[in-house]
């Protein structure tokens, strides 16, 4: 990010904020940064939040026979501790993060664990795809454009049948440097017309979550699947 484009988001904040926006050097520098200093992957990946999230991906791959799930941003593995995947890949920008999933899950022969460098994975041939791909609140700390262009077209390129999102879906009330909250459901309709949504879950009343759950799948193919209840956009039961 320029220092006009950082001064320009930072117009409305604190002094201290706008210090902190033109300290930031990036999305990826700052995440392998946090890992490599003994960080974690945040509050929603942990506790009553990440718990949530499970029961509802879990329970999406369960009712629809996912065998095999690839997630664009696996961070240190608590939230993959929660999950019931048949088989697992994780894929993280950060190599500390990576160094953390593949020791603490080395006995698991299900997972397998992979870095990567926006603009550096092409997978045409598919060898990285899953019957579902997962994205767990990664979305908004993609602060670059182009970072996220690249990975949303390598999330929905990672998926044979299903995408599930776990992430808000607003264009405001950034927070920190390494947020930036965005309408992807938008840029979805826009960009992956052959995906449609199938179903929404929002968190409980009284969980501190800023996120939803979203599962896309493929136009046409996906309705066979679409799990009971409701046609369509479906809050939590």
């Amino acid at each position: 990010m320029g220092l006009r484009a950082a001064l320009e988001r930072s117009a409305s904040s604190r002094p201290a904020d706008v210090v902190r926006r033109l300290r930031f050097r990036g999305s990826g520098r700052y995440w392998e940064q946090r890992y490599a200093r003994g960080g974690t992957s945040g509050a929603g990946s942990s506790g009553a939040a990440a718990r949530w999230k499970a029961s509802v991906v879990n329970r999406w791959v369960a009712d629809l026979g996912v065998t095999s799930v690839v997630d664009l941003g696996c961070g240190d593995g608590n939230q993959l501790a929660l999950a019931a995947y048949p088989r697992y890949l994780g894929i993280d920008r950060s190599p500390t993060a990576v160094r953390r999933c593949i020791a603490r899950f080395r006995g698991d022969p299900t997972k397998s664990f992979l870095r990567y460098e926006p603009g550096q994975l092409v997978d045409p041939a598919g060898w990285l795809r899953g019957d579902l791909a997962l994205s767990m609140e990664v979305i908004f700390h993609l602060v670059e454009d182009e970072v996220f262009e690249d990975y949303m077209r390598l999330l929905f390129a990672s998926a044979e049948r299903y995408v599930a999102v776990c992430s808000n879906d607003a264009a405001h009330g950034d927070a920190a440097p390494h947020l930036r909250y965005r309408e992807f459901t938008a840029w979805v309709a826009q960009n992956q017309p052959e995906w449609e949504l199938l179903r929404r879950e929002d968190p409980p009343p009284g969980l501190d979550l800023v996120s939803s759950c979203w599962l896309y799948g493929r136009a046409g193919q996906a309705r066979a699947g679409v799990l009971p209840g409701r046609d369509g956009v479906e809050g939590s039961a």
